[in-house]
């Protein structure tokens, strides 16, 4: 196995990694799976040349161990974090990111979801800090559901430096908080930009906080007075992409 090699578990995760060319050196699939799904996947493996056993389901728990794999796991190439350095080279080609940033998201389900909704609104670049919080092991991966094998995910050493780098590089920073002093809609995220959003209890840190150039809050009409990060991220994300792709005139 190589160094930059993964195990990734779940139908949809594996369907989406044997999408992408030579991603995948080999499969193993529950031999007590013989249903269509499964046949389907075994038939797309061979379609592009990636060698499949049929194993005993306890094999499959072995290799990721903790993990609802459905029966099926690939071993994967790649698609491991980038650091800084990756992350500068990447936005060097990019004039106008979106970029969803994670302060110390620890649930692994969390950042899977957030990497899912991040693929589906055509983010750049998901960054995280390197230590406390979650990073792209099976379960992230698998829930996922394909989108780690897409998002370019980054974590970094220092967070708030990050930021900092960020604004001068010119990515506006608006970070999300109960005690924004303005709504989410009313902002205006059209030009190159980064959506902070805080872990799942603490929110964001002092020094996060700090490093943004605006707290914005998401109008809330019930009676919860919070959201899941995930689906906070998607309410954030997809706000942006309205106004990015309606050219909504908005008040900053």
């Amino acid at each position: 196995m190589n160094d930059d090699s993964h195990h990734v578990g779940g139908l949809h995760a594996v369907r989406a990694a044997l999408e992408q060319p030579d991603a995948v050196e080999r499969l193993w699939l529950d031999r007590a799976r013989r249903d269509a799904r499964a046949r389907s996947l075994l038939g797309q493996a061979r379609a592009v040349g990636v060698p499949v056993e049929r194993v005993a389901r306890g094999e499959l728990d072995t290799l990721l161990p903790g993990v609802n794999h459905q029966g099926v796991v690939a071993l994967c190439r790649g698609t491991t974090a980038g650091d800084e350095s990756a992350l500068r080279t990447l936005l060097s080609h990019h004039d106008c990111p979106l970029l969803l940033v994670l302060d110390g998201v620890t649930d692994p389900h969390n950042l899977g979801a957030c990497l899912r909704t991040a693929d589906a609104a055509g983010v750049d670049a998901v960054i995280a800090p390197r230590d406390r919080a979650a990073g792209l092991g099976a379960t992230a991966r698998k829930v996922a559901a394909g989108a780690a094998e897409h998002v370019p995910f980054f974590q970094v050493t220092n967070l708030a430096r990050t930021l900092a780098w960020l604004a001068e590089a010119g990515v506006w920073c608006i970070g999300l908080a109960g005690e924004g002093d303005v709504s989410l809609h009313a902002a205006d995220l059209r030009g190159p930009l980064a959506l902070v959003l805080g872990s799942e209890g603490r929110g964001l840190r002092r020094l996060t906080r700090e490093r943004c150039d605006r707290l914005v809050q998401i109008p809330m009409h019930g009676h919860v007075g919070s959201l899941n990060v995930s689906v906070a991220a998607g309410v954030a994300l997809f706000e942006a992409v309205r106004q990015r792709t309606a050219g909504v005139e908005a008040d900053g």
